[in-house]
């Protein structure tokens, strides 16, 4: 019997201590991070090990969830889905032929969220790996009296120095160093290093993409444990971390310590009835939804980026890593009722970047803010919380950062820079103009491949102004809510009423035309809307919808319209439609299931009067797009900003409009849910 059929046993077995023990499934027997992990078009959705909201991140280093192929195990993943830090190796060869990459069977590792295990074909080693909040700890067992040891790797530029039975150094992501401090339990028989594909005694290298190797002589014991803390600090620091984190060497402690703390969050939501399948999709889902934000406070300091230097926290933890284009739709409003203090956290984190950067971020990172998308969706993030009772942020400080960076700052896609003629054009006349199909581009700032996304910033805008107008009116700003809400009216200025769609002009107030909202745009339809087509962008903004059901004609053709939504066919060959559309996956006729601007339209024919059709078809998608599978996501997952929707959606109620203390019902997939709040109330 081989060990890997030894630890699935004692898994198994495990399992039915817990539920003779329990009587019941604990939450986190239900998570699957296998679901997603195959894409059906773009990104894959990865098995990510780590505990809630943590700074350490970690899935195996693949280039997909069926190859064979491992390029060693990452020591963090510092952004979402991307920006791995750090690479660790097992080998048993003695000097010289030294492998890069580890061979393995896909199918022959189990992850949870608290754990890794994988049994490598070559070289024919168990790992294990069990993650704390800043630091982590392997397990390599190799064969009795093989030799034995491991390579340690930079991605990038970096340097790596071994001294007193331990490696530390820093490897850099887009300009921010990670530091590493990093102990074995065992003194190594000799240490070298590798550069250029020639090994040297040496116990230190710096350089791009240096390697660092210990070799270790067979013991009695064929199992090595190396323990390592992580700072953006400095290395000392990486080194208080792991005494914070990791105290011993004990795995299957610290795997006991990361489930509890699992099970605590996922236990925030409690549920009866549904299916096996539904269970595990739910579950999996919201754990999903504690990837990002990850707060990076250590010992009451941080490092930021946006002052290029370590601040104090006050108190506060610190947190970044947001897409906040994908996440202000669902995940924020969700982590506004199961975690409202670490909310409260989290938007205090943004007005301290925006603080000491001078702008409001979109997409703040580790390193900076990747500026990406459109809109400055932080608006609504944050009266969303306001709105929902948090207070323990300064909202007037965080209305002058808005206000400041909406009103001085390019509205362009990607671009960060100052006011261009087309944001001049746009505060004049109210919309982005848009050029003709083949007319080239006037305005040199426009991102070359993003395009102008004339109608996807407008209508971007005038929700980030409605968002500002009820902030200042919560302040008292009476001028300033007369600006922003007349403001966050100029959707109208681009519908169509003979077609019923937001529709692109040109700088003279012509309508582009001919027109065909299904593909018309280019790549993504970026010219005029952005990763979706005028089908998608129809239902927007999200503050406006009364609005827009009188702009249609009333409800009853608001109803048809959503009903045209869901029937229109392609138009195309699926080749052709997704050659142009890869973002918009996840299909039931021009709906995108895969794409967060679509996750609030199935709930708007309850505005149509028409509550019956909102639970039929949040019904149909959750169990038509959503699976327990490998391919059980319909697109780019986004760090919680789809799984937010599942949990809505399966809990039967949804937020349609950020900012509106206000939930739309649908369809419940359980008999019974509760939810724990923080003040210790149920609902």
């Amino acid at each position: 019997m081989n060990r890997k059929h030894l630890y699935l046993i004692s898994l198994f077995l495990l399992s039915v201590l817990y539920a003779c023990s329990d009587n019941k499934t604990e939450p986190v027997n239900y998570v699957n991070p296998y679901i997603g992990n195959i894409s059906h078009l773009l990104v894959p959705t990865y098995p990510t090990v780590h505990l809630p909201n943590s700074m350490l991140r970690f899935y195996p280093n693949r280039d997909n969830f069926t190859s064979n192929n491992m390029q060693g195990f990452p020591l963090n993943v510092v952004s979402h889905r991307s920006g791995k830090v750090f690479t660790i190796s097992p080998f048993t060869e003695k000097t010289g032929n030294i492998p890069q990459n580890l061979i393995y069977t896909y199918d022959n590792d189990i992850i949870t969220p608290y754990s890794y295990f994988v049994t490598l074909d070559e070289p024919i080693v168990e790992a294990k790996f069990i993650p704390a909040g800043k630091c982590g700890i392997f397990s390599f067992r190799f064969n009795e009296g093989e030799d034995q040891g491991f390579i340690l790797k930079t991605t990038n530029q970096g340097e790596l120095v071994y001294e007193n039975n331990a490696i530390s150094g820093y490897d850099m992501y887009d300009g921010v160093r990670s530091y590493l401090y990093l102990e074995f339990d065992r003194i190594p028989g000799n240490i070298k290093v590798r550069e250029r594909d020639e090994i040297s005694d040496r116990t230190s290298i710096s350089g791009r993409r240096v390697e660092l190797i210990a070799f270790f002589n067979p013991e009695s014991t064929a199992e090595l444990k190396i323990r390592y803390g992580l700072s953006y600090i400095s290395t000392e620091q990486a080194r208080k971390n792991l005494q914070a984190d990791i105290s011993g060497w004990d795995l299957n402690e610290l795997s006991g310590k990361a489930r509890s703390k699992w099970n605590s969050v996922l236990s925030g939501i409690e549920i009866e009835g549904g299916t096996e399948n539904q269970r595990t999709l739910f579950y999996t889902s919201l754990y999903r939804c504690f990837e990002r934000m990850v707060d990076i406070t250590e010992d009451g300091h941080y490092f930021s980026i946006w002052s290029n230097q370590v601040e104090p926290a006050n108190d506060t933890a610190f947190y970044t890593d947001d897409w906040v284009w994908d996440t202000h739709l669902a995940l924020h409003p969700l982590q506004v009722i199961l975690n409202p203090s670490e909310q409260d956290e989290k938007i205090a984190s943004y007005i301290r970047m925006a603080r000491q950067s001078g702008w409001m971020p979109t997409f703040p990172t580790i390193s900076g803010d990747n500026h990406a998308m459109n809109g400055n969706h932080s608006a609504a993030v944050i009266l969303d919380a306001w709105n929902k009772g948090l207070r323990n942020f300064d909202l007037e400080e965080a209305y002058d950062h808005l206000k400041k960076t909406i009103l001085s700052e390019t509205r362009l896609p990607w671009v960060r820079d100052s006011l261009t003629w087309l944001d001049e054009f746009y505060d004049r006349r109210g919309y982005f103009p848009a050029l003709r199909k083949d007319e080239p581009e006037t305005c040199p700032e426009v991102h070359s491949f993003e395009k102008r996304q004339a109608v996807a910033i407008t209508l971007a805008s005038c929700y980030d102004d409605w968002c500002l107008a009820q902030m200042a009116k919560e302040l008292g700003k009476e001028n300033d809510y007369d600006f922003f809400i007349k403001r966050s009216l100029n959707y109208r200025n681009l519908f169509k009423n003979d077609t019923g769609f937001y529709h692109p002009k040109d700088s003279d107030g012509n309508w582009i035309e001919p027109f065909d909202y299904r593909y018309d745009g280019g790549m993504g339809a970026r010219d005029y809307y952005d990763e979706n087509n005028g089908w998608t962008y129809i239902w927007q903004p999200y503050h406006a919808f009364d609005d827009l059901i009188k702009m249609m004609g009333g409800r009853d053709e608001f109803d048809s319209k959503l009903d045209r939504l869901f029937s229109e066919s392609l138009g195309r060959s699926k080749w052709q439609y997704y050659a142009t559309m890869p973002d918009a996956t996840g299909n039931v006729g021009q709906f995108v299931m895969g794409n967060e601007p679509s996750m609030h339209i199935a709930y708007l024919y309850n505005l149509a009067g028409k509550p019956w059709k909102t639970q039929k078809r949040i019904r149909m998608l959750m169990d038509t797009w959503f699976r327990n599978d490998l391919m059980g996501i319909p697109g780019d997952e986004d760090g919680g900003g789809l799984s937010a929707f599942y949990v809505f959606s399966a809990m039967g109620f949804y937020p349609i409009t950020p900012g509106i203390p206000e939930y739309q019902i649908g369809s419940p997939l359980f008999s019974k849910i509760k939810i724990h709040l923080q003040n210790g109330k149920t609902f």
